[in-house]
């Protein structure tokens, strides 16, 4: 028992040991600062912009011609004939259901685009993260928003950026 104990205690003294030795090999990169940085991601944003700008041009004047009949409606509605009223109702109706429709797939759209191309741009800050981590022999990198203080040593952040760019 008594051998037992001691051979646990050295496993735990080397264990403790080699997490020690482990800890020089730990770097930090601030992957939101090299997302805001780099030129990729304005480029990216403009062309989105550019795929999206028929829909959303088509949206705007689908909103002012819905607009334009709400205001008719509320307008001359008490003076209207009960039939032309009840019919422009129903086509705001309808057009008010398209239009949130159409908006909603805008959205879910747009917003899906934009997530593929954040990944596609997060993909390489990663890769670069490898590469410069290897490159310099560190067995952990660790994002400096997950931390609560780090030298500025361990620091790989612009390394990672030149890559990237």
């Amino acid at each position: 028992m008594k051998k037992w104990l001691y051979a646990a205690g050295l496993g735990l003294v080397m264990a403790s040991s080699a997490s020690v030795q482990a800890a020089d090999k730990i770097a930090i990169v601030n992957v939101a600062s090299i997302f805001q940085q780099m030129p990729a991601r304005d480029a990216v944003a403009k062309q989105l912009e550019n795929e999206f700008k028929s829909r959303a041009t088509d949206l705007q004047s689908q909103e002012r011609s819905l607009q334009t009949k709400m205001q008719r409606l509320q307008r001359d509605g008490s003076t209207m004939k009960a039939s032309d009223r009840s019919k422009l109702e129903k086509d705001v109706m309808a057009q008010r259901e398209a239009f949130s429709a159409k908006a909603q797939q805008f959205e879910q759209d747009n917003r899906r685009r934009q997530g593929e191309e954040r990944n596609k741009i997060l993909s390489r800050i990663q890769d670069a993260v490898k590469s410069v981590a290897s490159k310099e022999g560190y067995d952990v990198v660790i994002d400096a928003n997950a931390i609560a203080y780090a030298s500025n040593d361990k620091d790989i952040t612009a390394d990672v950026l030149k890559q990237v760019k």
